[in-house]
């Protein structure tokens, strides 16, 4: 699993210029079973996003994030290998 760490470089004047783009580009991520969860940081200043998958394939399509063409945020993509979980978040395990 991965979390995927979004950190803004720019306002949040401009993250909300390009958020219906980015909105549809995690809505895609959900949609071919690549994203698990997601949400602002508090204060928003970025976002996390819980993903799963082969690290090569998330680093291409966050590249395609219009946060990241624009120069909106920077993502740290973090692994985590699940050793733990509650039953039922048990196929996060690794």
């Amino acid at each position: 699993m991965f979390i995927l760490s979004l950190t803004y470089k720019k306002s949040n004047d401009e993250a909300d210029r390009h958020m219906e783009s980015h909105l549809a580009w995690v809505k895609q991520g959900y949609d071919g079973g690549m994203f698990l969860a997601s949400g602002r940081k508090v204060p928003r200043t970025g976002g996390m996003i819980l993903a799963k998958g082969e690290r090569s394939a998330i680093e291409a399509y966050v590249a395609a994030d219009p946060f990241a063409l624009h120069g909106v945020a920077d993502y740290e993509i973090i692994e985590v290998a699940i050793t733990t979980a509650l039953p039922q978040l048990e196929d996060l395990k690794g």
